[in-house]
């Protein structure tokens, strides 16, 4: 029995390999339950019932992240310079009731790109360092998935669209943020959005080259992965615009 208990929390208690059980199944469910909650927003809620539904979800999202932090930094091992919640995906989690409580466009057009570009990778290629059942496990899934249900929920139920020059604008933004972080990871010596080191699990910058050149690869190829994020949007558009006009 002695040899048995080790063995099974060595198998639970490990890093989430692509494409295992702990890797799909969360997505199976986020799928599922991102899908129910804009069938019934939109089939069952008056506006404002829709508002404060993705709110509080937002709010939630938020709260997951900020307790998170607080529980790890009541363990004694909080480390500045990689336990910020500086990540893309975990700032944005705790910003995400802002733009659920204001529902701003431009907010929106940032956001789109922002969201489905960073968490579709972090969902493909999970750098989770221990599995379920751990709190960073349950965390890092609320987070990416939470996200694009938000997000989703911004297309479907508020009919929110990005432009073209949204693209650019949200390019313009991450440039900002990539900015800042330079400049942390200089203060704190850290890694934030991965421009000192690449991520220890496999990624997609696994194909872009060492350090720095996969900097500046992700750079190049942010406007046609944001085209091609924008181009079922534009699709759409033109469909809708020639059922209009005929």
């Amino acid at each position: 029995m002695s040899q048995i208990i080790p063995s099974v929390v060595s198998l639970v208690f490990k890093r989430v390999a692509m494409g295992s059980t702990e890797h799909v199944m969360p997505i199976l469910i986020g799928l599922i339950f991102g899908s129910g909650l804009i069938y019934y927003s939109n089939k069952k809620l008056t506006a404002p019932r829709q508002n404060l539904l993705i709110h509080v979800f937002a709010v939630l999202i938020s709260l997951t992240v900020i307790i998170f932090h607080l529980h790890k930094y009541s363990l004694g091992n909080y480390n500045l310079q990689k336990d910020l919640p500086l990540y893309l995906c975990s700032l944005l989690a705790i910003i995400m009731p802002i733009f659920t409580h204001y529902r701003k466009y431009w907010m929106f057009e940032i956001l789109v790109f922002w969201i489905i570009a960073g968490t579709f990778q972090a969902i493909l290629t999970p750098d989770i360092a221990i599995g379920f059942p751990s709190f960073d496990y349950l965390r890092y899934w609320a987070v990416h998935l939470g996200l694009m249900v938000v997000i989703f929920y911004a297309i479907f139920v508020y009919r929110m669209a990005p432009t073209f020059k949204s693209i650019f604008k949200s390019i313009l933004a991450i440039q900002v943020y990539v900015l800042v972080m330079i400049g942390i990871n200089y203060l704190l010596n850290a890694n934030y959005f991965y421009l000192n080191q690449k991520p220890k699990s496999a990624s997609l910058l696994d194909y872009f080259g060492e350090w720095p050149l996969y900097i500046f690869v992700v750079q190049l190829i942010l406007i046609p992965y944001f085209l091609i994020i924008y181009l079922p949007f534009y699709i759409v558009n033109r469909y809708s615009q020639s059922i209009r006009n005929s």
